[in-house]
């Protein structure tokens, strides 16, 4: 098969986003600017893209937006954050199956300015048995799984404190993160409660903005302006229910796909050197970590406390702040975070000697990448 690089990425300041309520952002226009961020940072022009894959957005408002109307396969996906994985896996099959040759993946999301929710008000009707019993969120069903968790595993009440100090403290080296200012454990565990046992600090962020990257085959890449970054292996695989939710924590399912994963990159958890982990709420990081054999089995919680995840640690973890720093971008901002960091471009938050990355997403959907530098 051919090996597929990813050659562009773009993105919005969220900081600046999150500050600025002088007017409502618009969704496509979001889309538009990130979408060209990512062909200037490869050097390619909107003629080379004959793929487009949106989520959260639809294909013909963004292609009219832009002036892209004649690619050659689009896609709508929905703006849920396990399709970021997806995203990258339907661009890698159209590059290696000659369907197109330079796919552009584009996600944009207005929810701060428009006043999303997420949780409480009305559920969807296909919910309206849990929503009696209050679970009209997916933090509410996190919540449930993460006191099963504690249960069986003996976690105490401040075991995601070190994800929730990590995370800040990488936004604080970031200048494009929403929150900036670096916490403690005393200000961790002061945070009020949303779904008990979460905390408000475990919590995403409901922001504004967009991201794009462009994928194409890496004979191509290492012609363009940018060092490609090399996807070694992809894998993923869903636990489908009606409720998001699952007994063992998606534990069996994430083993499943791991173990495709490391066999298809001839590279296993230990030769990891950096990892991007979707975090819609923190307790899924700890799951992620078990489930891709970083932590022992009901573990992750003491593994976490030994400076593993931290900057200058053996793995870290969400180097960017994540999506309790830097913005939620439902997984998207993750690729991008891998991509600056293998091409040594993060700056403050520059993992030294940084040649493999990991993105993981736990979820009804899992999915898992490794990025290699070229």
């Amino acid at each position: 098969m051919k090996d597929v690089a990813i050659v562009g990425v773009g993105s919005s300041d969220f900081r600046r986003l999150y500050a600025d309520k002088s007017q409502p952002n618009d969704v496509y226009q979001l889309a538009a600017e990130a979408f060209r961020d990512a062909l200037d940072d490869c050097g390619a022009t909107q003629q080379d893209i004959d793929g487009l894959i949106c989520t959260n957005i639809k294909y013909g408002q963004f292609g009219e937006t832009v002036g892209l109307t004649g690619p050659g396969f689009v896609h709508d996906l929905e703006g849920t954050g396990r399709m970021a994985g997806i995203s990258l896996q339907e661009a890698c099959a159209l590059v290696r199956s000659g369907m197109a040759d330079m796919v552009a993946c584009v996600y944009a999301t207005n929810g701060r300015t428009a006043g999303t929710k997420y949780g409480g008000g009305d559920a969807d009707p296909a919910g309206a048995y849990d929503a009696m019993y209050g679970m009209t969120s997916t933090g509410a069903y996190v919540s449930m799984m993460y006191q099963r968790y504690q249960a069986m595993y003996g976690a105490p009440d401040d075991a995601l404190a070190p994800l929730a100090i990590n995370n800040r403290a990488n936004g604080a080296r970031n200048p494009i993160a929403v929150f900036q200012k670096e916490i403690d454990h005393d200000e961790y565990l002061s945070s009020r409660f949303i779904a008990e046992p979460l905390r408000l600090l475990d919590y995403c962020i409901i922001n504004d903005g967009a991201v794009a990257f462009i994928v194409t085959s890496l004979d191509r890449a290492r012609d363009m302006r940018k060092k490609p970054v090399r996807v070694a292996a992809t894998a993923g695989k869903a636990e489908l229910s009606r409720s998001y939710i699952s007994p063992d924590f998606y534990f069996e399912t994430s083993v499943a796909v791991a173990d495709r994963l490391y066999q298809a990159a001839g590279i296993g958890p230990d030769q990891i050197d950096c990892m991007q982990v979707y975090d819609n709420f923190l307790p899924t990081i700890l799951f992620t970590l078990e489930g891709f054999g970083h932590a022992p089995r009901g573990g992750s919680w003491e593994w976490i406390r030994d400076g593993w995840i931290e900057l200058g640690g053996k793995r870290p973890l969400n180097t960017s702040g994540g999506h309790t720093s830097e913005s939620y971008m439902q997984g998207f901002a993750f690729h991008v975070e891998a991509v600056r960091q293998l091409r040594g471009e993060a700056g403050d938050r520059q993992v030294e000697n940084c040649n493999t990355v990991q993105y993981m997403c736990v979820s009804p959907i899992v999915t898992s990448h490794i990025f290699v530098a070229d």
